[in-house]
């Protein structure tokens, strides 16, 4: 359960900002609430205690900087096209923030991977990291994000788009490629999400 000492007038403005709704206090003590999936941020005097299964959905956003994440992305398809789906994973220095999986419908393997790179980001920008390093063992997309690499095909093109509108969200970032076992975790996120629906 941490404890963030800060002032919450300024903490609510950067939950508000974020799009948490805040609700008034259930006690004289309590100055205002807000939940966002499996956390609850709590307002006192001088500082917020956030609670519940999620914390770091809140916490991270209720520090005056956000953090650092290790973001990992990995999309799938069988067919190619055929049935996709995304995997993604945040870890910090605390071990593993958030991750997750899910169908995307009848897709190619790269445009499964640019899915899995803007479900990532997304997720780290809710979660209210300003620094992250990106890892995802797709080269195309890594080399194409990073300019080094022309986009062809028109979708793609549009998803490199949505992808640098996201990273201009974080203070700093950067994208590498890595090899397919540094990247396990996103893989078999994606895997068995593609595996769940059978």
């Amino acid at each position: 359960m941490p404890t963030i000492d800060c002032d919450p007038a300024d903490a609510r403005a950067r939950l508000e900002d974020a799009g948490v709704r805040i609700a008034d206090g259930n006690t004289p003590h309590e100055r205002w609430r807000a939940e966002r999936e499996g956390a609850v941020a709590v307002a006192y005097e001088d500082k917020v205690v956030v609670q519940g299964s999620d914390p770091t959905r809140l916490s991270n956003l209720l520090s005056a900087g956000g953090g650092r994440a290790h973001v990992y992305f990995d999309g799938a398809s069988r067919g190619n096209p055929g049935p996709g789906a995304v995997g993604w994973c945040l870890v910090t220095a605390d071990g593993v923030v958030a991750e997750g999986g899910e169908r995307i419908g009848r897709v190619t393997n790269n445009q499964a991977e640019y899915a899995a790179l803007i479900r990532a980001l997304e997720a780290a920008d809710e979660y209210g990291f300003d620094e992250i390093d990106v890892r995802g063992d797709s080269e195309l997309i890594v080399k194409q994000v990073r300019g080094e690499w022309n986009a062809n095909d028109p979708e793609l093109r549009e998803r490199r788009v949505r992808v640098r509108e996201l990273l201009e969200r974080f203070d700093r970032w950067s994208l590498a490629h890595v090899p397919r076992e540094i990247n396990a975790r996103a893989d078999d996120l994606a895997n068995e999400a593609l595996d769940d629906a059978n």
